[in-house]
């Protein structure tokens, strides 16, 4: 199929960007990488009367360090990762879900930001941004949102971006040389949506851990932390105990793929897998 007739834009600066944005409102969407867009507009479960393209507005083209911070724009696209972005342990963890996001042609063309605007549960990028506590920044012509990752995602597709917004730059705080790191999923065909994954980070203090954090995706309507399994990590407990906890604090999706019960199956393993990672 095709899409329904819309009137195509290609703003050159965010500004630009910002005012059709606000003049047309429920009537405008914004592309940018368009992995998940064009395919629900050829199918006609999207009709937007217009097409604002972000693609030629360079300032939202960067990815950089600083202070501690990594900072990715807007046109970051997933191969940006197939490398590690910078040293240590966040670079690694990017390196490692990328691998894991639809195929090849879908990374060299969708972006990082726009995993994030879109807020499909089974999204890796989701799951990392929950992880690490991002900060995610939202602009429009009133100003400047910064918004907590643990505020952000509402539920499936659904988020605390406003319809004049704008999401401009994801920032990750980096991760020191303390800190180990591990990621897992399980879908049914390589590239496929995730049934469940699960991305660890673990601080370490000797032998012991000092901090934990386990996130999961693909299991509910958006990505969580599991503070129950993670306080059981620093208690010194196993990793089948923190996995355990995580099978029952979730309270899974049922659809087609995957009921309950299996579900939670799968993120039982999904978490010991990527705790074996980070703690070899």
């Amino acid at each position: 199929m095709k899409p329904a007739d819309f009137e195509y834009h290609a703003p050159k600066s965010l500004d630009e960007a910002l005012a059709l944005l606000a003049a047309h409102r429920d009537d405008g969407k914004l592309l940018a990488g368009g992995q998940s867009l064009v395919p629900v507009m050829n199918f006609r479960l999207a009709r937007p009367a217009h097409l604002i393209d972000l693609n030629g507005i360079a300032e939202l083209d960067y990815l950089r360090e600083e202070k501690g911070v990594l900072r990715i724009g807007a046109l970051t696209r997933h191969a940006a990762f197939h490398r590690p972005a910078l040293a240590g342990p966040t670079g690694e963890l990017l390196r490692q879900v990328v691998q894991h996001i639809a195929h090849y042609p879908i990374r060299m063309r969708g972006t990082f930001v726009g995993s994030i605007a879109h807020a499909d549960p089974a999204s890796e990028w989701c799951v990392v941004v929950r992880l690490l506590e991002a900060e995610i920044v939202a602009r429009s012509q009133r100003g400047e949102r910064r918004l907590k990752a643990a505020d952000y995602f509402h539920g499936t597709f659904a988020t605390a971006l406003e319809i004049d917004e704008v999401l401009t730059e994801v920032r990750l705080p980096v991760l020191d040389r303390s800190w180990r790191v591990g990621f897992y999923e399980f879908s049914r065909r390589a590239g496929d949506f995730a049934l469940a994954m699960t991305a660890v980070a673990l601080k370490r203090a000797g032998q012991k851990i000092s901090e934990a954090r386990i996130a999961i995706g693909g299991v509910e309507d958006r990505p969580s932390r599991v503070a129950a399994a993670e306080a059981l990590l620093v208690q010194g407990r196993s990793p089948a105990d923190a996995a355990g906890a995580v099978a029952s604090a979730v309270r899974p999706m049922e659809d087609i793929h995957a009921d309950a019960a299996y579900r939670k199956d799968l993120v039982r393993a999904t978490t010991e897998r990527a705790l074996a990672q980070a703690l070899a």
